[in-house]
């Protein structure tokens, strides 16, 4: 991520720290029962957890997850990268297999955005996974070239209003976050700016130092050291909430468009029909990990921040970005390059 289940959105940081007391508490009793709830006999074997190619920041947080919980589980978590397919192959890995926890998938975005690009898939996110957990967020950080005449958000919208199709944004893949970003953007604020799509995150990102085009969302990890170094203009972070990659810059909601959020995310899911003791089980060791502060550290070094939520959050997140950003990509007529 066809899903039209309406779910208000209150904002990915807000879900989570609104239900975090309760699960947290639901967890300590749970886990009281261990032989009625988590099962005694799982895991009795090595899990795979499916991911994509080897080396991006997906593989990272995978690995972490993987030999962060293999302790707890008492079984070993082995990474199975399956690049290609903008996720359909490590997708399709994963509902093929037994509902039984022991073949997951740990993907971002792409793996409910990407339906929405395509005629067909071979899957249906909400109908054949199992959400187990929500465990990465990283939002975009909207610069600009320092020859806009615009130091705000708000400025920038009154100045795209003034020249409607003149200004022009970078992007590298098509409805990647970054890109999405963009669109919601113009269809929030009402304005008129063109896309220039390059090959990749970098040629897009030194396009707008270079002045080719004005603006950029581009991922905190790589814009913020630019940011700081003057190179580029940051104008506002794209996270509901202030955030800790982004320090001292206002959010886009905050900045004259109410409710804006775009980020990357990352998740943990099983097959359909996984039963909900596993996936409780699972759940309990994620989140946990999740919590710690060298994970977080970790986290933060690759540009994203480690989020745990409950499997009825995830559900939920992933119908609200289906409806969300489905609309947007509509709108705007983007279809997988």
């Amino acid at each position: 991520m066809r899903q039209e289940i309406h779910v208000k959105n209150h904002g990915i940081r807000e879900n989570l720290m609104g239900w975090q007391s309760v699960w947290r508490l639901s967890l300590s009793v749970l886990v009281t029962l261990p032989g009625v709830v988590f099962g005694q006999s799982f895991p009795a074997k090595s899990i795979r957890m499916v991911t994509a190619e080897a080396g991006g920041s997906t593989d990272f947080i995978a690995r972490q997850i993987a030999q962060g919980i293999a302790g707890g589980l008492g079984q070993q978590v082995v990474v199975d990268n399956r690049g290609g397919g903008g996720g359909l192959i490590a997708a399709e890995t994963v509902v093929r297999a037994s509902p039984d926890g022991y073949t997951l998938l740990f993907y971002g975005s792409s793996l409910w955005i990407g339906p929405l690009l395509r005629d067909k898939t071979p899957f249906d996110v909400l109908r054949d996974f199992s959400p187990i957990a929500l465990t990465a967020s990283s939002p975009n950080i909207l610069v600009v070239n320092h020859s806009v005449a615009a130091g705000s958000v708000r400025e920038l919208i009154v100045l795209a209003r003034a020249r409607p199709g003149e200004l022009n944004y970078s992007s590298g893949s098509s409805g990647a976050s970054t890109h999405l970003a963009a669109e919601l953007l113009k269809s929030m604020a009402g304005i008129n700016i063109v896309r220039i799509a390059y090959k990749g995150a970098g040629p897009a990102l030194n396009a707008v130092i270079a002045g080719e085009v004005q603006l950029m969302f581009s991922i905190a990890a790589s814009v913020a050291p630019l940011a700081k170094s003057g190179k580029l203009k940051a104008l506002a972070v794209t996270s509901s909430a202030p955030s800790v990659l982004a320090p001292g810059l206002p959010t886009v909601a905050a900045s004259g468009l109410p409710g804006f959020e775009s980020a990357f995310l990352g998740a943990v899911f099983g097959p359909a029909k996984i039963p909900a003791a596993i996936i409780n089980r699972l759940n309990y060791d994620i989140v946990q990990l999740l919590g710690r502060a060298d994970v977080k550290e970790k986290m933060l070094g690759i540009g994203v921040e480690a989020t745990g939520s409950s499997p009825q959050q995830l559900a939920s997140t992933v119908r609200s970005e289906i409806e969300r950003l489905g609309k947007v990509i509509k709108d705007a007529g983007i279809r997988a390059e």
